[in-house]
């Protein structure tokens, strides 16, 4: 079991949580709440996995502008300045279950917190230890995945065994 601490106070941020071998796959649309839109969780609640990919802002112009995917993974396509993105975001940020990193708080003004039905996650950091440290990500817009990334950079696993 591992929980997550701040880098910059030593506060402890998640419930004790176990790995995953990798970040399940989601399948857009299937099974959205139809109050919220909001798609199931990616991760099962206690658990965390690494994400291996690009996740995240900053986006850049994808190579091919004919042809293109998603900007993440996860994630649909994505237009900015009428040019189709991809994420050139962090890499091995750890995804977990929003509920399982209960100190977390929203930015002032939500701050980062664009989009339809919830933040999109699409805009960089927007969760915070409460001791004002941004160390997180929260993706839970309708148009995308719900999951909370931690900034591996912000964040470190204390793992008391």
């Amino acid at each position: 079991m591992t929980s997550f601490l701040c880098a910059e106070c030593g506060g402890v941020l998640t419930t004790d949580l176990t790995p995953l071998p990798a970040v399940p796959s989601v399948l857009d649309g299937q099974g959205r709440d139809k109050k919220t839109r909001r798609a199931p969780a990616t991760i099962p609640q206690g658990h965390y996995a690494i994400e291996t990919e690009p996740w995240g802002a900053p986006y850049v112009p994808h190579p091919d502008q004919d042809d293109w995917g998603p900007s993440q993974p996860r994630g649909s396509w994505l237009v900015i300045d009428r040019e189709t993105v991809i994420s050139a975001g962090p890499r091995n940020d750890i995804v977990i279950h929003p509920d399982d990193a209960p100190p977390l708080r929203s930015l002032p003004n939500w701050e980062n917190g664009e989009g339809c039905c919830g933040p999109s996650g699409g805009s960089g950091l927007n969760r915070a230890c409460p001791c004002g440290a941004r160390v997180a990500t929260l993706a839970a817009d309708c148009s995308g995945p719900y999951e909370l990334h931690l900034d591996a950079k912000r964040v470190h696993g204390h793992d008391p065994s």
